[in-house]
């Protein structure tokens, strides 16, 4: 079955309890998994076709060669692709794996394996919790702030306040103002073109003095390229540990599906600037790229937690190794 919000945040005395009960909870669960394996079209089909191709065939070296370049194609990635493809003929060569069923059935639990790193949580457990939205303009990271603040006030019933860092584009602090009204939670904005630090340590601060659960800062949208604005976010970071010291607990770097490799390279350049936590991976109903998020995870240990399949509001849902894996695969 799918994670589904419960399973995602770790709160005082262990995992969040499910808001809906057990049959509810199941329903929604076999839900997500159907969304997820129809966002996952484009890639499955493009990735489906060669393991298919196997199935009333001898597995042979063309086989590695068509899963080979499969698998790149998803944007798997080279150095993540080789490692699968050689356990998958390691294991085929020791009478492991004997024909295209298995060798789905197996893939399927690589690609899983790749996937699961780090720690697969969104951790609540500080109070008040600040998490720190990060990405490049374009990706989808305002209205993720947006739909997280409104899932924790509707799932756990915790109060939150959102903050708009991002000083320099009016319209995306109307944006958050707009789900902060949604989500029933405190808004913190600046003056335009004001320092974001400053924004974000009012923001905190403002959480700290009514006891608020949660703090999300959203950042101004940023190229991956640009040096000062990626020295601005460490800033921020910096700032907010002023008012508490293991502060930003969770930074989260949104992630367009879309852009296949160029999502690895700026995971790999905001990791540099700031410790990111985990990924959001968004726009996977759009692409047949979906392989990205294994490339991260597994050329940069970074754990994908919440993925974005659509505009709608539950269309932001946790991130679940293997119902990702089987959805892309079989």
């Amino acid at each position: 079955m799918a994670r589904d919000w419960a399973d995602l945040f770790l709160v005082d005395d262990g995992l969040a309890a499910p808001a809906a009960g057990g049959g509810e909870r199941a329903a929604a669960r076999r839900g997500m998994f159907s969304r997820l394996r129809e966002n996952l079209r484009k890639t499955r089909q493009a990735l489906g076709a060669e393991i298919q191709a196997t199935l009333f065939q001898e597995i042979d070296e063309q086989t590695w060669e068509r899963l080979e370049e499969a698998l790149i194609r998803a944007d798997v990635g080279a150095r993540t692709t080789a490692r699968v493809v050689a356990e998958l003929e390691r294991e085929a060569t020791a009478g492991g794996i004997t024909g295209g069923e298995a060798l789905t059935a197996r893939l399927t639990e690589l690609l899983a394996g790749i996937a699961r790193v780090g720690d697969e949580h969104v951790d609540l457990r500080a109070k008040p919790t600040v998490i720190l939205m990060a990405g490049v303009n374009g990706t989808g990271k305002t209205t993720t702030s947006g739909k997280l603040a409104h899932h924790l006030s509707r799932e756990l019933g915790y109060s939150v306040v959102l903050v708009a860092a991002d000083t320099f584009r009016a319209a995306a602090v109307e944006q958050l103002e707009l789900w902060a009204q949604r989500a029933g939670a405190r808004f913190v904005r600046g003056p335009d073109r004001t320092d974001p630090g400053s924004v974000a340590y009012d923001g905190v601060r403002l959480a700290i003095e009514i006891g608020a659960d949660v703090v999300i800062v959203d950042t101004a949208g940023r190229l991956h390229t640009q040096d000062d604005l990626m020295g601005e976010l460490a800033k921020v970071r910096r700032v907010v540990a002023k008012l508490i010291p293991q502060a930003p607990h969770e930074t989260l770097l949104t992630v367009d599906a879309t852009t296949g490799q160029n999502g690895l390279r700026q995971a790999q350049l905001f990791s540099q600037a700031v410790d990111v936590s985990g990924l959001v991976l968004t726009k996977l109903d759009g692409t047949a790229k979906g392989g990205i998020a294994l490339a991260i995870a597994g050329e940069l240990g970074i754990p994908v937690k919440l993925i974005g399949v659509g505009e709608q509001l539950d269309d932001l849902r946790p991130f679940d190794a293997q119902e990702y894996a089987r959805a892309l695969v079989s």
